[in-house]
């Protein structure tokens, strides 16, 4: 019999052993396993599991450990390799609020194209508080993740530290907080404020309103003020008794309605910082009879996959959220080195206007 045949003979024996010793459980299958099933040494096993060995072993040999490998369902421990590169295959995600469904949209997206360049994600909702966006700053980089992706930074001590430690941060959605600077993903915020504030001036709406979110994200402030000077610019009024602020939820879209149309006079047409917001303004229309678009006209933002099936009435920006992860992969690959290029400062997306029964 062929040494070779007698070693792969011995090395099942020993993993049968093993599962008899662990009650009939499967053990977990061991580099020492791999390296008796293929006939070789720890480390021939090693160099191919790390893809070190095309030009120290023969094409017979790394074929045989692969085969070991695939038939022992062999699946290498990443700890220490992390501990020699002092680098993971994991990514945070940081995410404002992981009930929105924009958000959810632009996260799945992501999840996809870091996977597909080999990195695991870990998502981590911080509800728009520095604190906790701190804390999760510092335990990921205690799993010394390769970058933290950040769809919704608030200005915070940690986020600083991070940024003078120079933890890789990619910006999406939300440019950097002042002070700061990072590669961003999104797209022209205060182009697309604009371009509602063009629509509402064809329409001939004389007085407008507004509903934006919290001032403190870039992505809310740069649509309100796109919008503001649009309008401002034909001499539309946009009074201050017709802005609301809040945060970006059903319930606060639904409040600031409550102020703007309760009292006697009233918007003619109201942009909404996002969809959720104007679900909510679109509810309290209902509530006050109120006919959408006749008497009151609204627009939204984001077009979150929700509208297609519970608000296909709803005028809105279509933010391209699928586009949000190959864009984020690529600069990924770029700050790790992987494909050759510099890593882009700016991935703007192309957005569109979507109008729909509501506007």
């Amino acid at each position: 019999m062929p040494a070779s045949r007698g070693l792969r003979g011995e090395a099942r024996a020993k993993r049968a052993k093993a599962v008899a010793f662990a009650g009939g459980a499967r053990a977990a299958p061991t580099i020492d396993d791999v390296a008796a099933l293929a006939g070789v040494s720890v480390a021939t096993v090693s160099r191919v599991v790390n893809e070190k060995a095309l030009k120290r072993a023969s094409p017979v040999t790394v074929a045989k450990v692969r085969e070991a490998i695939a038939e022992l369902d062999y699946r290498p421990l990443r700890a220490g390799r992390v501990l020699r590169t002092l680098k993971s295959h994991l990514v945070a995600l940081l995410i404002p609020d992981i009930t929105n469904a924009f958000y959810s949209a632009v996260a799945h997206s992501v999840e996809l194209a870091v996977r597909e360049i080999d990195y695991a994600t870990i998502l981590c909702n911080t509800d728009e508080s520095p604190d906790l966006q701190d804390a999760y700053l510092n335990e990921m980089q205690s799993h010394l993740v390769r970058g933290v992706l950040l769809l919704g930074a608030v200005e915070s001590p940690g986020l600083r530290r991070a940024a003078a430690n120079r933890l890789p941060i990619v910006y999406m959605n939300r440019k950097a907080p002042p002070g700061l600077s990072g590669p961003f993903v999104g797209i022209d915020n205060y182009a697309a404020g604009q371009a509602v504030a063009v629509h509402f001036i064809r329409q001939r709406y004389e007085r407008c309103g507004a509903i934006h979110g919290p001032l403190h994200s870039s992505a809310s402030r740069e649509r309100f003020e796109g919008y503001r000077d649009r309008l401002a610019g034909a001499s539309v009024e946009l009074a201050a008794a017709d802005i609301r602020g809040g945060r970006l939820t059903i319930e606060s879209g639904y409040s600031a309605a409550v102020e703007l149309l309760d009292g006697g006079a009233r918007p003619r047409a109201i942009f909404c910082a996002n969809d959720a917001m104007a679900y909510g303004a679109y509810q309290r229309c209902r509530e006050l009879g109120l006919k959408v678009p006749d008497e009151v006209a609204l627009f939204g933002f984001d077009d979150n996959p929700l509208n297609q099936w519970l608000a296909p009435w709803l005028s809105t920006i279509h933010v391209p959220h699928d586009r949000f992860g190959p864009a984020v992969a690529r600069m990924l690959c770029a700050i790790s080195g992987q494909n050759g290029e510099e890593t882009p400062h700016t991935i703007l997306l192309p957005f569109r206007l979507v109008l729909r029964a509501s506007a």
